[in-house]
């Protein structure tokens, strides 16, 4: 073939019309190799999809989760073993899955981005004999061959609980094997055009197919079919982009009416955090430091789209098979129409430079620097592994790169815990600082407005965390000793009228600071969420909650108001009060429910799981008596049979630490988990309902586990606390690290009267 020009205007009409349709059918985006595997093999649009072609299903390649296998690219066809009945599929989309990028839910280190396969952090690069290894996500899409050659609802959920064969989202985390760096850098069409002619030979040469590429190319020489399946694959793509019915961002293929829809919606990943993305872009480059003579040292930050999706409230069940793919190329569309709509080049008039570095890496990498008028960009949209390029330039010294200015709520996604965002069991913040949390929604010449969720010890203290800008901002124009006005606004709940409007004490000396003398309203729980207005320049912050559309019951409570379930989880646990965090007086079913939430792993949606050998130490923080150790079973077995708690098998590694899922080679071990129980509910409660119910108990003596304590500035804490929260959380098996994070020491177990 010689592209589109060689065909006829019937033949292209006819070719747009079905590829329109195919998209518009299949869910999730097309690529063109999927659209060529739909147009050559022949996929029905009733429904059948492959189910009729001359695909042999049985001699597709093996793929298994959390393995090493040949790298496969964008339309393979595979077979996903499940220990019992196959699950054929058809790869739908990858993307590069760097450890260390999905460790910063969005902040990628700059030598990622850009990096060749099997690259390291020091510049080396897998020499021409080498066969470089790359981790990659896969994405398959197990409907493609009709209801006859695939598994039901309740199977594929099953798979996805077990999460053996495929994870909790339904794809693929493989180290992927390329036979050499360069065909690791081939682009996509070329890298599907090899894989046709070498491993699916047998599939693309079929004598059942409509028309062979033999026939199409009227030759059987080995070059001339390598570049007669390019022709091909790029006159489908192009075909693709000149569907007016069609949005493409690089081969992936969407309809603009399905595309429309999503971004116009104001629930998650909708028009409100696609907009938020966009700005954190134009901001996460933003100079925090000035030189000498107040020039702003610039900047540059590089993040990566498929981490940041994941930290977005409320997004994970939008981020399940084939709808992971549609976020990704939907987000990148967005941040793309905002640069070619209010920049120049990718310059905006804020000075902050934002361009597209790496489109493969964690679904796309962007970059932002700032300032970014002494750089040129011929185009934004094209990758150009500035990253990469930059930091294995020798010699070269260290990249600034500072958190983004819109950080979103870290936390893996839906149901298998990663990392514990807490890392004290009792009292630390759930990130670096408290203020991590906080989701900054606009920035203008007048205001600034933010959300964050309270935290326990914000209710308990009176104190409300700020973001760095507006402190940066409020020490240049609060005089000494002034006082900042909280105006707070609970919509739909109790609040005394001394509390809508409160003088607070701005505490701006630290990092983050806050406002202190705080009086929260009862009916305030740990994790409610606040949203927060600061005219530019005066002494007044607005907090308002936000009602949710339908009120919740979250295990039993009543919940009327916008909330952070990890939060929730974590600090409204069993003993947990207004005046107290402890477990002193509680059964044995609390105390095991208040040992899972606190020091299970996290998941940002409020799943927790803990080591079931770990649990008397969790309890008591210490071995305990025989008598005691019995009593928590028992208690942990009815929790389990009440499906208040649930049973997991992970595994540990040689260091002692645990892992969900196991780990393919790792002991397993068993865990015990607990998932919130998240009901709507129309029907109104009587009295003040809301999680606190709990928070006017006389103050009793109690017995204090150990936690995390913030240092005053300048202090550092001691060598022996340092071994001691090392020894803390090897004893609760603890597998999101063991050092004591910056600013803050360890204190230990203790008795406290009140």
């Amino acid at each position: 073939m010689d592209g589109p020009d060689a065909l006829t205007a019937t033949e292209l009409d006819r070719l747009r019309r079905y590829l329109s349709a195919l998209v518009a059918t299949r869910h999730g985006p097309v690529h063109s190799a999927v659209a060529f595997n739909a147009v050559y093999f022949g996929y029905e649009l009733d429904g059948q999809g492959y189910g009729g072609s001359p695909l042999n299903p049985d001699a597709f390649p093996v793929v298994t989760l959390d393995e090493c296998i040949p790298a496969v690219p964008v339309g393979a066809m595979v077979r996903i073993a499940t220990g019992s009945q196959p699950l054929y599929a058809e790869i739908r989309y990858k993307e590069g899955r760097h450890p260390a990028a999905m460790e910063r839910t969005g902040d990628v280190p700059e030598w990622i981005s850009g990096a060749p396969a099997g690259a390291r952090s020091d510049g080396s690069v897998p020499g021409p004999a080498d066969a470089p290894v790359r981790r990659e996500l896969l994405v398959p899409d197990v409907h493609a061959f009709g209801d006859a050659l695939s598994l039901t609802e309740a199977q594929l959920a099953r798979l996805r609980l077990q999460q053996r064969w495929i994870d909790r989202n339904g794809h693929l985390l493989v180290d992927a094997r390329y036979s050499s760096p360069e065909t690791a850098g081939q682009d996509a069409l070329t890298a599907y055009a090899n894989y046709l002619l070498r491993e699916a030979r047998s599939q693309l040469l079929s004598p059942a197919v409509p028309v062979s590429i033999v026939d199409l190319a009227s030759t059987d020489d080995e070059m001339l079919l390598h570049g007669a399946l390019v022709q091909m694959l790029r006159t489908i793509s192009s075909v693709l982009n000149s569907c007016e019915e069609l949005r493409c961002w690089g081969h992936y293929a969407q309809p603009r009416s399905t595309l429309a829809a999503a971004l116009g919606n104001d629930g998650p990943l909708g028009r409100g955090d696609m907009s938020r993305l966009a700005t954190s872009l134009q901001l996460a480059g933003r100079p925090t430091d000035r030189r000498r003579r107040g020039m702003p040292l610039a900047t540059t930050v590089y993040t990566a789209v498929g981490p940041w999706l994941t930290t977005v409230t409320g997004a994970a069940p939008l981020l399940t098979g084939v709808d992971y793919a549609a976020a990704v190329c939907q987000a990148n569309l967005a941040v793309a129409d905002v640069v070619r709509g209010e920049s120049k080049d990718g310059l905006f008039a804020s000075g902050a430079r934002v361009h597209l570095d790496d489109a493969f890496e964690g679904g796309g990498v962007w970059r932002s620097r700032n300032p970014g008028s002494e750089e040129t960009v011929d185009d934004p949209f094209t990758p150009s592994g500035t990253g990469w390029h930059t930091a294995s330039r020798p010699p070269g010294p260290p990249s600034r790169r500072p958190a983004p200015a819109a950080a979103p709520a870290p936390g893996p996604q839906e149901e298998a815990p990663t990392v514990d965002p807490d890392p004290s069991p009792v009292d630390a913040p759930l990130g670096a600082t408290g203020e991590a949390r906080a989701e900054l929604l606009r920035v203008s010449d007048s205001e600034v407005i933010w959300r964050v969720p309270l935290r326990l010890s914000h209710i308990m203290n009176g104190t409300l965390p700020l973001r760095p800008l507006i402190c940066d901002e409020l020490r240049a124009v609060l005089p000494r000793g002034a006082e900042v006005r909280l105006e707070l606004r609970h919509k739909g709940g109790e609040i005394d009228e001394a509390q809508e409007v409160q003088d607070t004490v701005p505490d701006l000396s630290d990092s983050p600071g806050h406002l202190s003398g705080i009086d929260w309203p009862l009916t305030f729980f740990p994790g409610i969420e606040l949203l927060l207005q600061w005219l530019r320049g005066g002494r007044v912050i607005q907090a308002t909650t936000v009602p949710l559309e339908t009120p919740v019951i979250v295990d039993g409570v009543e919940i009327r108001h916008r909330y952070s379930q990890e939060i929730l989880t974590r600090e409204n646990a069993p003993g947990s009060t207004r005046e107290a965090d402890s477990p002193t007086g509680l059964g044995e079913r609390d105390l095991v429910m208040r040992a899972v939430r606190r020091c299970g792993l996290l998941t940002v949606d409020g799943h927790a799981l803990l080591d079931r050998s770990v649990m008397p130490v969790a309890v008591y923080g210490r071995q305990p008596s025989a008598q005691q150790a019995t009593a928590l079973e028992a208690a942990v077995d009815e929790l389990i049979a009440a499906a208040r708690l649930r049973p997991a098998v992970g595994s540990r590694d040689q260091d002692d630490l645990p892992h969900y899922p196991a780990r393919p080679g790792e002991p397993p071990i068993p865990l015990i988990g607990y998932a919130p129980v998240v009901v709507p509910t129309q029907r109104a409660t009587p009295g003040p309902a809301h999680p606190g119910h709990g928070w006017h108990q006389a103050p009793k003596p109690y017995q204090v586990h150990g936690f995390l304590r913030r240092l005053s500035p300048g202090a550092t804490p001691s060598d022996a606390q340092r071994a001691a929260y090392r020894r803390h959380c090897r004893r609760l098996g603890k597998a999101d690290g063991c050092e004591l994070p910056s600013g803050y020491t360890f204190v230990t177990a203790h008795t406290r009267a009140r």
